[in-house]
């Protein structure tokens, strides 16, 4: 039973989903420091009163709606996860691309790009294996 329970965890990567969580926990802590301590300084900075927006309530009778922290939460997720895809940018560079495969057009339909070895077009599923016979109707 530890056997099978191993190589489940193994197979389904389950190992390296836990190490990219606590990798996540860590980077929150980075993310949310780089946020309060560089980025929402000048956001306030630009607002006349930045704890206003925050404060804003509206009262329907008895019940009191808070958009102030709806719009706080919306703002601060806007922020941090501009700053994940920027830190996500500058570690992870593309990799090159890899060369394209050759590729043949289908000779009915003109809108595939089809492999040397495709016998049909995945587009209009003509058959392709040999060239468009005199005559022929192109098929719509």
């Amino acid at each position: 039973m530890l056997k099978e329970f191993r190589a489940f965890l193994i197979k389904q990567n389950a190992v390296a989903l836990a190490i990219a969580v606590v990798i996540g926990a860590a980077l929150d802590g980075v993310v949310k420091s780089i946020v309060d301590g560089l980025i929402m300084p000048i956001v306030a900075a630009a607002s006349p009163d930045p704890a206003s927006y925050q404060n804003m309530t509206w009262t329907l009778g008895p019940i009191v709606l808070k958009p102030g922290l709806v719009l706080a939460a919306l703002i601060n997720f806007v922020i941090v996860g501009f700053v994940v895809w920027r830190l996500s940018k500058a570690f992870f560079k593309p990799a090159a691309d890899a060369p394209k495969a050759p590729t043949k057009a289908c000779p009915f339909c003109k809108m595939s790009d089809l492999d040397l070895a495709a016998l049909r077009c995945p587009h209009c599923t003509s058959e392709v294996t040999g060239a468009l016979p005199s005559g022929a109707a192109v098929h719509a």
